[in-house]
This record gives C-alpha cells, sequence and structure tokens, in this order.
C-alpha cells in the first residue's frame, strides 16, 4: 500500500499542538511527524518526561484533554503516538539532534533509529 502524503494543513498541527502541551506545563522533547512501516500511516510522535510518569492511556487522555482545552476538536487532531523519553527510537534522536538550534523541517525517514526503522520523518522539535 502506498502511504499517505504529509500536507501543510497536518505540517500547521505540530506548532499548535506543542504550544498547547508546553502552556500546560508538558515541556515537549520530541515532536516528529512519522511513518513506520508496521502502522502504514503518519503519526505525531510526542515524548515528555512529564507523561513518562504516568501510564500510557493517562498519558493520551492528558495530552487529549490538553488539546481539548485548547480548542482542537477531535476532527483536528491528527493520531499521536505517546512514546516514553527512555525508548531506543526517542534516545536515538535525541543523542543526534538534541542540541540542534532547529530541527523544524528535517526529513529523517529512509534508516534505523533506535529499535525502529523509519519509512520517512519530518521532524518539529528534538530536545
Amino acid at each position: 500500500m502506498d502511504k499517505a502524503v504529509l500536507v501543510e494543513v497536518d505540517l500547521g498541527k505540530s506548532e499548535r499542538i506543542v504550544t498547547a502541551l508546553e502552556n500546560a506545563g508538558v515541556r515537549v522533547t520530541l515532536a516528529i511527524w512519522v511513518h513506520f512501516s508496521e502502522y502504514g500511516d503518519w503519526r505525531f510522535a510526542l515524548a515528555s518526561k512529564k507523561l513518562d510518569a504516568l501510564t500510557l492511556g493517562d498519558a493520551y487522555l492528558k495530552v487529549n484533554a490538553i488539546l481539548t482545552e485548547a480548542g482542537m476538536t477531535v476532527w483536528e487532531v491528527p493520531t499521536i503516538f505517546i512514546m516514553k523519553t527512555s525508548d531506543p527510537f526517542v534516545r536515538a534522536l535525541r543523542k543526534v539532534f538534541g542540541r540542534a538550534a532547529s530541527v523544524v523541517g528535517m526529513r529523517l525517514g529512509g534508516q534505523m533509529w533506535g529499535d525502529r526503522y523509519v519509512d520517512d520523518a519530518y521532524a518539529y522539535k528534538i530536545a
């Protein structure tokens, strides 16, 4: 199956999501649009030490509540993939790009990052 195209409308959501989370006290360490072959669609991967302390279910509830409070409807919110900051994928990206002045717009696909092969990726924030 061909993968869907990531469009500018999707990319514009990156800033809204990260801003809403950070305004609510959730410092985002990873925000990246990623296409993993096992899923077949684009996901907005997020990692935050603040979310690490929660169960995965509670982390999703917290993110959804914050985005709803920020005025984002269920129709506007993309498929979000919450990851632990200790995940090998997140650690590998942070090791390479964590000190970069900006990663916005970097394409990172076609290679292994940690323990995951990334078909395609579009970075928004890696800190």
